[in-house]
């Protein structure tokens, strides 16, 4: 008898994410991975192939739909100031609603980074380089409105905010108040002057 599916692979795919935010991808047993998607071993196998192919499919997924698609929504604004800064309060948000402080599963891979093969530190190193071009092509754009004084050097200042993108994620996972977050949006957005 042919294998069949009886569950839903994006949302087992979702329920993965969760996982491995949590506890990474080390730490994160099949046995975890099973009993948060509820399947059995089997199912599992067919599915997915493998813990380390799961990792990736969640590590892709939850890039194109968090990172990816805000900062594709922001770049639409027309104020570059309003869009950085809308994404710190972005990060904020979600770093004080949800109730556990998982962090971001790009963020927490990118501290654990020796311990992943290459082809998973390809996908970190995009995820931060594509923010740091968000970043890049606001500064750029505020210099030519004018709101951006063109002594901010693009370049050096992306890599400033990339840095405090990444503070801010691992800070909110416990150690950061909301308030304390909110001072890292003030120098992120004090770079820019």
């Amino acid at each position: 008898m042919p294998w069949e599916k009886s569950f839903d692979l994006d949302e087992a795919v979702d329920q993965s994410i969760s996982v491995f935010m949590a506890k990474g991808y080390e730490a994160t047993s099949l046995s975890d991975l099973l009993a948060a998607i509820g399947i059995n071993k089997g199912s599992f196998y067919n599915a997915f192939g493998s813990k380390k192919k799961l990792f990736t499919q969640s590590l892709l997924k939850y890039d194109n739909e968090q990172r990816k698609a805000m900062l594709d929504e922001l770049s639409q604004m027309q104020d570059p100031l309003k869009a950085i800064g809308s994404l710190f309060d972005a990060l904020i948000e979600q770093s004080v609603t949800r109730g556990c402080k998982k962090g971001c599963l790009m963020v927490n891979t990118a501290l654990d980074l020796p311990n992943h093969d290459a082809a998973t530190e390809k996908l970190v190193k995009h995820s931060m380089s594509e923010m740091e071009v968000f970043f890049r092509q606001q500064i750029e754009l505020g210099h030519k409105q004018e709101s951006i004084a063109k002594s901010v050097s693009a370049s050096e200042t992306a890599k400033g905010l990339v840095t405090l993108v990444v503070g801010l994620r691992v800070l909110a996972r416990g150690v950061f108040d909301e308030e304390s977050l909110r001072v890292i949006k003030s120098q992120a957005m004090h770079l820019l002057k």
